[in-house]
């Protein structure tokens, strides 16, 4: 698929790294249940964390294509590594990017983007998953302070993250149109990191739930316009799931990458089983779904870069992407046989990550609904 120079040198720089510091060491990240620091450090030092962000505020500048690369580069042999990366750009760090004063960018936007620091963003709650305007906790005024309680669940880099943005209730007889956004410190009064989350998959990356208990921050610390944090939301999340349609189409590819090397390998009846029909065809659909899950992201990340209407496309390509991850995992462990289902090999790894693809950032049946309501809104 046609790339421009400045993506191909992109996409093979994260290639590199992954295959060589990444591959050897993602089943260790996935049994230890963390990322170990230096390889966070060794991508900031690549300055991967700010891919799509200005120079001035030491991001690299590069476009929203270069982004999907890089987090399907990793996510292909380490889908802990390219989450850490995707909530930390699409949602931690971009939502001050889009709705932050010049004084909350130049504050917090230079050690995000370097790196030095990382983010995560609270939208989730206990008892608000899909139904993200039921959220719960809230935010009341106190002279020059907001006073934030509640919890958000399902957090990822919760552990880990210098600042969270997260959204609280202004305004409870507005309902949704009564939801602001604030950035939280990890030092503030009365927030605090619970719980981490252990997981089916994708163990490497810091989950945990976020708590604030009469949690006080600086007024200036509301993000964007009052009351309209779910408006902005739902803007971040349509960029946000262009990224997890970039994981999904990694994992895919690293395991059909694991079945291909193995069928070429594994010899029964004389033969290896890459000479199997069977096998061959396998293989032939996989790639098919894996080249078209491929042309729905690339071709949501150029939407967005061209400042075109996007939402549709990134419900497609993460709805899709995800979906063909799931299938492609399944037939590369059937092509192991009984080594695809013990810890010997990856793919048993990557079905186990791939499933949250379609879970996070609107499950696919959010994504239906997304796509149906734009195609009938026409």
């Amino acid at each position: 698929m046609f790339l421009t120079e400045e993506q191909e040198l992109l996409q093979q720089m994260v290639r590199d790294f992954a295959q060589n510091e990444l591959k050897p060491r993602a089943a260790k990240f996935d049994q230890q249940e963390t990322i170990d620091k230096d390889v966070l450090d060794q991508m900031a030092e690549l300055g991967l964390f700010g891919i799509p962000f200005p120079e001035e505020y030491n991001g690299v500048e590069m476009d929203t294509m270069c982004y999907s690369i890089a987090v399907e580069e990793l996510s292909r042999v380490c889908a802990s590594t390219g989450i850490t990366v995707a909530a930390h750009i699409s949602l931690g760090t971009y939502p001050i990017y889009m709705f932050g004063t010049e004084e909350q960018k130049q504050k917090y936007l230079p050690k995000l983007c370097s790196g030095e620091e990382l983010a995560s963003f609270g939208l989730t709650e206990p008892n608000a998953g899909s139904d993200a305007g039921g959220t719960q906790t809230t935010a009341v005024k106190d002279g020059k302070e907001w006073v934030l309680n509640g919890a958000k669940m399902f957090i990822t880099n919760g552990g880990w993250a210098w600042t969270s943005i997260n959204t609280a209730m202004t305004d409870k007889d507005k309902g949704v149109k009564g939801i602001s956004a604030f950035i939280v410190e990890r030092d503030a009064p009365g927030f605090s990191v619970g719980k981490k989350i252990r997981k089916m998959g994708i163990r490497g990356s810091n989950t945990t739930e976020l708590i604030f208990e009469n949690c006080r921050i600086p007024e200036e610390n509301l993000l964007g316009k009052l009351n309209e944090g779910f408006k902005q939301f739902m803007q971040i999340l349509d960029g946000g799931r262009i990224s997890i349609g970039a994981m999904a189409l990694g994992i895919a590819q690293g395991a059909l990458d694991e079945a291909i090397r193995y069928s070429k390998e594994r010899n029964q009846f004389g033969k290896p089983i890459a000479s199997n029909q069977a096998i061959q065809f396998m293989l032939a659909d996989m790639a098919t779904e894996i080249e078209a899950a491929r042309h729905l992201v690339y071709n949501a990340s150029r939407l967005k870069d061209a400042g075109k209407s996007y939402s549709k496309q990134s419900a497609m390509c993460k709805l899709y992407a995800g979906e063909v991850a799931t299938r492609t995992c399944i037939k590369a462990i059937q092509i192991h046989g009984g080594y695809g289902y013990t810890q010997e090999y990856p793919v048993e790894r990557m079905l186990r990550d791939a499933k949250v693809t379609e879970i996070g950032e609107g499950t696919s049946e959010i994504q239906r609904i997304v796509i149906a309501r734009s195609l009938l809104s026409d």
